[in-house]
């Protein structure tokens, strides 16, 4: 069975109210449909630092994120993830506020995950930081997730 590593952003479609963004409201339902028909077909991980990111923000919001993560398995911030997303963010050229994509991408690429799924289009499922860390996994000898969004990998 293939892995998958949720990052946070799932989650927040996940619970977010319906938006009246047309391309949001997409994503939301795409987003919904993977999650109760799709999600099953892998071994699902989160982070300690998507559990860190689903609980900020409005407290009600991020009991309800933290509820939807709990049956999750936590993948542990080591020394070795840290340093690996050093590596990324300096490599990619990220700027500072994408400093904690970075460390997703590291965690999921230390714990050898086969999928990174998120709908961060900026900083992750970004085909230029993607051909970034395909250069990058090459120099370093290194197997990083395939990024994608639920749309991506649903039926698959």
């Amino acid at each position: 069975m293939e892995s998958i590593y949720i990052e946070t952003s799932i989650i927040s479609y996940l619970v977010a109210r319906l938006s009246n963004n047309l391309i949001s409201a997409a994503r939301q339902k795409i987003t919904f449909d993977w999650w109760h028909t799709e999600r099953r077909k892998y071994k699902v991980y989160i982070s300690e630092l998507v559990i860190a990111e689903c609980s900020r923000g409005d407290k009600n919001a991020a009991k309800i994120r933290l509820n939807l993560a709990s049956d999750i398995a936590i993948l542990e911030i080591n020394d070795a993830c840290i340093e690996l997303a050093e590596l990324f963010f300096a490599k990619a050229a990220l700027p500072e506020k994408a400093r904690d994509d970075a460390l997703h991408v590291a965690i999921a690429t230390h714990y050898k995950i086969d999928f990174l799924l998120t709908w961060n289009c900026r900083h992750l499922a970004n085909a230029h930081f993607i051909r970034k860390l395909q250069k990058i996994s090459f120099e370093e000898n290194l197997i990083i997730p395939t990024i994608c969004t639920p749309e991506e990998i649903a039926n698959g």
